[in-house]
């Protein structure tokens, strides 16, 4: 159940899909996956919600779906029978809760309140869908609903899209957002499957937000370093601040005094969220040295890829 979770909060999106027609369900998959985001809810309202969970767990069995919408004990059976891999509703219902945990299914319920919160804790949930989530007060309202419940995390979900996502994923409480702005019911139904692509890797890039953080530049010794800080501070304007094995010019240039990661230095790539990045990158065929993790309270914040690319290192760096 906790490998599901964790899947989900790496993915840190997850698209809540409705299927008219089971024969869009495995190119739709497709177009998630191209976009950056190898999962899916599939909600239980529509009379091909089940075949078509059945159709991508065949096809695409590396893909993440689950059943939303589940209002019953039976549409929940009937949603892993089909392949489902996980559970999600629109309220707590406990007698879908405890069918689903008794199971070992993973089963994210609907909560609004404190005292649904409460009511989740009691059963022995630690992940709930917070839903409707813009409609009942926004990530201002998640935020100090959620402050009392240490160990709960909530997925928000109704009315989330790009302009709010990250509002929402930077609560530490939240595990990730259900949307469903990139696979819109008039796109799947025109089968603009190219266009769901587009918008769900532009999702992805919103939140992951990669942008050019610094550029450090090896040197073989400290006077070279001290040297080339004075020259790019005087030419940018900016102040230079000494560390123990770099000098940055400004906040976009570090010197590095001896000789780092990268044939001439690195390129640090900043990001909202350094595990999700990994996460991502690695689906994507990257992969990372285990030797230069750095991490803070537990989190990782700054890690470099194995490649170099035109003898820079690259390095991920949170911000």
């Amino acid at each position: 159940m906790r490998n599901v979770l964790e899947q989900l909060e790496l993915l840190g999106i997850v698209p809540v899909i409705v299927i008219d027609d089971a024969t869009d369900a495995v190119p739709l998959a497709r177009a998630l996956t191209d976009g950056g985001l190898p999962c899916a809810e599939v909600t239980f309202r529509t009379a091909a919600a089940r075949e078509s969970i059945a159709a991508i767990s065949k096809a695409m069995p590396e893909m993440l779906v689950g059943a939303g919408t589940v209002l019953t004990t039976e549409q929940a059976q009937a949603a892993v029978e089909s392949g489902a891999k996980f559970i999600v509703a629109p309220g707590l219902n406990p007698k879908v809760v405890e069918y689903c945990l008794a199971r070992s299914i993973p089963v994210t319920p609907g909560v609004a309140t404190p005292s649904d919160v409460e009511t989740a804790i009691e059963l022995g949930l630690t992940v709930v869908k917070f839903f409707p989530a813009e409609a009942s007060g926004g990530a201002s309202y998640l935020k100090a609903m959620s402050a009392p419940y240490k160990g709960m995390r909530f997925i928000p979900t109704g009315g989330v899209d790009e302009t709010n996502l990250l509002a929402y994923l930077k609560i530490p409480s939240v595990l990730a957002c259900g949307g469903s702005w990139m696979v819109k019911n008039e796109l799947i139904a025109t089968k603009q499957f190219d266009e769901i692509a587009r918008l769900t890797k532009r999702a992805v890039q919103t939140m992951l937000g990669f942008h050019l953080a610094h550029i450090g530049i090896n040197f073989n010794n400290e006077d070279e370093a001290q040297t080339a800080a004075k020259k790019f501070s005087g030419l940018l304007g900016v102040d230079v601040k000494e560390g123990a094995s770099s000098i940055f010019a400004g906040k976009v240039v570090e010197l590095l005094k001896s000789p780092f990661f990268g044939a001439h230095g690195h390129i640090a790539i900043g990001t909202n969220f350094v595990r999700r990045a990994v996460a991502y990158l690695e689906r994507s065929g990257y992969t990372f040295r285990a030797d230069s993790k750095k991490e803070k309270d537990g989190k990782l914040v700054a890690i470099y890829l194995q490649e170099e690319i035109g003898g820079f290192a690259i390095h991920l760096l949170q911000v």
